[in-house]
C-alpha cells in the first residue's frame, strides 16, 4: 500500500480562480522577513496563520475523553475547512504547493513572492512565519555505556516498581511519542506496540510518518515505524520498554505505544510537528483516510523542542496546536529543554506553554543537571513559571537502533519517564483519562519537592515550585499513597495547601448546570483538584449574584454531583456549589479576583 502524502498541488485547473491578490498592495508587516527574503530569492516555504481559531471552551464540558475529542476535532476542522476556503482558491489560482491543517487554523505554502503577496493581502491571515529546516540539538550517544540493571536507576527513581507492585503497570493506557522515529520491532518495544498483535503487525492508526522528502535510511513517507536517528527509539523505551528479561528499561511496561516520525535525521520543522499533533488527535490509516479521535493516545512525549533557529520565530507557532490536544484531553508532556543553567533558558516551544507539562533533568543524586533549562519563561513575555517538574535524565540507558541499547543524556531523557507516570496513574484510575487538569495537579502536588540556591524571575530556590525543579521530581509511590510529605503514608498531616500538597483543600466545582424535570435540578462536575480526600458539596442559593453572605443551603455535605431545589422562590435566583474536605472547602471567586464567602451548612 502506498500513502499519499498530505500535500495538494493545486493550479489553475483545480479551481478555476484567476491569480492575484486583492487591493494590489500588500501589508508586507504580517510577513516574517526571513520569508520575504526567501521569497525574493524565488521560492519560499512558509506557514500562514488564520486569525480565526476554533472555540474549544466547551470541551471542558464534556464528561469523558472520547467525547472532547470528537467535539475538539469536529470544530478544529470545521472552523479550518469554512475559513481556509478563499485563500486556497487564490493560491490554487497561483499554482502554489499547499497543505492545510486544522489542529491549528493554519496553512503550509511553497510558492513564489505572488504566493506570499497573495497569502499576506487577505484581511483573515494574521501572520506569515518561516517554516526552515534547521537540525536539532539532540543529545549524543555517551561513549561509555553502562551495564543493564535488573530495572533501570531512573525508573526506581520515579518509584515504577512501587505501581508495579500493587498491579498497575499502564495497562490499557496508550502512550504516544513523536521523535525521529522509532525501531517498533526492537526486542524491548514490539511487544508493546499497539499495532502488534503477538504475530503480525498492522500500521494503520498506530504510526505516521510527517516526513514527506528525504528522509534518511527511512526513506519519505516510511509505511512502517522507522527510525534514522536513534533519539526516538531511546525515549520510548524509557516510556514503555521490556523485553522480558534483563532489560527493564521502562516506566509503564503495561502501556501500549503509537508514534509518528517529525524529525528527518534530527531535522524538524513547525510543520512537522504540526501534522504529528494532528495526527495523534485523530489517528488515520496509512493513506491518510478514516481518521479516528476514538483512538487518541492518553499521553504525548515530546522530547523535542522548535528552537527560533527550526522557524520558531514566532514564540505562540505552536500553541494553538498543543492547546487542541490538551482540550481533546491528551497529558502533552514536553521536554524543559539543555539550554541551562541560567535563568529563563526554557525558551522553545512547546515547554514553555501553559498547556504542556514541562519537564526538567535531573542527576543519579537528585541534583539539576547543569544543562537543564530555568524559567522562568520570559519570550512569551509572560515570566510563566516553569518546568513544572523535574525528573532523571541524566545518564539514562534505553532501546536503540539496531536492537541495542545506549546511554543518554538531556531532558529528552526525562519527559519519558513522566509521560510512564502518567502512564501508570491513568492504569490506576481510568476516571482521570481526559481531566489533564487533575492528572497534572495529582503529579505535581506528589513530587518529590527539590529546592535551589538559584533565584529566577524572583522566585526564590528555597520555595515550591521553583524555576529549577518545578515541583520536584515525580515520584508514584508518593503519587499512590497522595504522600505529599514523605512520612510513608497518605494522611490528613498532608494537608498543606501552601506548598500544592495532593492532601490540600479542593479546587471549585465545575460546570454548574440547571434544568428543570418538576422541579429545579442543579448539576455540576467534580473539582479539577479534589486534594486527596472525599469531596463533599453544598449547592447555595442567592437573591444576589454577588452577594452569597446570607445564602440559604439547598443541600448540604452531599457526595452526589446533582441536587435538586424543591423551595426555588418565583423570579430569578443564582446558585453556588462549595466542594469541601477534611482540609479545607473553596467557593471560588467572584469577577474581581475576590474568595466568595457564604455561610457554613449544616
Amino acid at each position: 500500500m502506498k500513502r499519499a502524502a498530505a500535500v495538494l498541488v493545486v493550479g489553475l485547473w483545480a479551481l478555476g480562480v484567476g491569480a492575484g491578490s486583492p487591493g494590489g498592495a500588500w501589508p508586507s508587516e504580517k510577513v516574517d522577513p526571513a520569508v520575504l527574503r526567501e521569497a525574493e530569492a524565488g521560492s519560499a516555504e512558509f506557514l500562514v496563520l488564520m486569525k480565526e481559531q476554533a472555540d474549544l471552551s466547551a470541551a471542558r464540558t464534556l464528561r469523558t475523553k472520547e467525547e472532547k475529542g470528537r467535539f475538539v476535532v469536529e470544530r478544529l476542522r470545521e472552523t479550518a475547512e469554512r475559513s481556509q476556503g478563499p485563500l486556497l482558491a487564490e493560491l490554487a489560482g497561483l499554482g502554489a504547493e499547499v497543505r492545510p491543517f486544522w489542529i491549528a487554523n493554519m496553512v503550509w505554502v511553497r510558492g513564489g513572492l505572488d504566493a506570499l503577496s497573495a497569502a499576506a493581502s487577505r484581511a483573515e491571515v494574521d501572520r506569515i512565519v518561516p517554516n526552515p529546516h534547521v537540525g536539532a540539538r539532540l543529545p549524543e550517544e555517551e561513549a561509555a555505556g553502562r551495564e543493564p540493571l535488573a530495572v533501570e536507576w531512573g525508573v526506581s527513581r520515579v518509584n515504577a516498581p512501587y505501581a508495579w507492585g500493587l498491579g498497575y503497570t499502564g495497562r490499557g493506557v496508550v502512550v504516544a511519542g513523536q521523535d525521529t522515529g522509532y525501531q517498533w520491532n526492537h526486542p524491548a518495544l514490539r511487544p508493546h506496540y499497539r499495532g502488534w498483535n503477538g504475530t503480525t503487525a498492522d500500521h494503520d492508526f498506530n504510526w505516521h510518518d510527517a516526513i514527506h522528502s528525504g528522509g534518511g535510511s527511512c526513506g519519505a513517507d516510511s509505511l512502517v515505524p522507522c527510525d534514522d536517528h536513534g533519539h526516538g527509539t531511546h525515549t520510548m523505551g524509557t516510556m514503555v520498554g521490556d523485553d522480558g528479561g534483563s532489560n527493564q528499561i521502562g516506566v509503564a511496561p503495561g502501556a501500549v505505544w503509537i508514534g509518528c516520525r517529525n524529525m528527518d535525521r534530527g531535522n524538524g520543522t513547525p510543520a512537522t510537528y504540526t501534522e504529528c499533533f494532528q495526527w495523534f488527535l485523530a489517528p488515520t490509516d496509512l493513506d491518510g483516510e478514516n481518521a479516528d479521535p476514538s483512538l487518541a493516545p492518553d499521553v504525548i512525549n515530546n522530547s523535542w523542542g522548535c528552537p527560533y533557529s527550526e522557524g520558531c520565530t514566532y514564540p505562540d507557532i505552536l500553541k494553538a496546536v498543543v492547546e487542541s490536544a490538551r482540550a481533546a484531553g491528551i497529558v502533552v508532556v514536553a521536554s524543559a529543554g539543555n539550554s541551562g543553567s541560567s535563568c529563563g533558558s526554557v525558551a522553545d516551544p512547546p515547554a514553555i506553554y501553559d498547556a504542556a507539562f514541562s519537564v526538567g533533568n535531573t542527576t543519579g543524586t537528585d541534583a539539576i543537571a547543569t544543562s537543564s533549562s530555568r524559567g522562568p519563561v520570559t519570550v512569551d513575555g509572560s515570566n510563566r513559571l516553569k518546568p513544572d517538574v523535574t525528573a532523571p535524565g541524566t545518564s539514562v540507558r534505553s532501546s536503540y537502533p539496531t536492537s541495542t541499547y545506549a546511554t543518554l543524556s538531556g531532558t529528552s531523557m526525562a519527559g519519558p519517564h513522566v509521560a510512564g507516570v502518567v502512564a501508570l496513574l491513568l492504569s490506576a484510575r481510568p476516571d482521570l483519562k481526559g481531566d489533564v487538569d487533575a492528572v497534572e495537579f495529582l503529579l505535581a502536588s506528589t513530587a518529590d519537592p527539590k529546592t535551589s540556591t538559584q533565584t529566577c524571575g524572583g522566585v526564590p530556590g528555597s520555595s515550591i515550585p521553583n524555576n529549577t525543579f518545578g515541583h520536584g521530581i515525580v515520584d508514584a509511590q508518593r503519587l499512590f499513597t497522595l504522600d505529599s510529605d514523605g512520612d510513608g503514608s497518605g494522611n490528613l498531616a498532608d494537608c498543606a495547601p501552601a506548598d500544592g500538597s495532593a492532601y490540600s483543600a479542593p479546587s471549585e466545582a465545575r460546570n454548574l448546570t440547571l434544568s428543570w424535570a418538576g422541579t429545579t435540578v442543579l448539576s455540576w462536575q467534580a473539582p479539577s483538584a479534589p486534594g486527596g480526600t472525599e469531596v463533599v458539596y453544598d449547592l447555595l442559593r442567592s437573591a444576589d449574584p454577588a452577594d452569597f453572605s446570607a445564602a440559604v443551603c439547598v443541600a448540604s455535605g452531599t457526595a452526589a454531583l446533582t441536587a435538586s431545589d424543591g423551595d426555588a422562590p418565583s423570579g430569578v435566583a443564582y446558585y453556588l456549589v462549595r466542594s469541601r474536605n477534611a482540609c479545607g472547602a473553596s467557593l471560588g471567586t467572584r469577577s474581581d479576583g475576590a474568595p466568595r464567602s457564604a455561610p457554613s451548612c449544616p
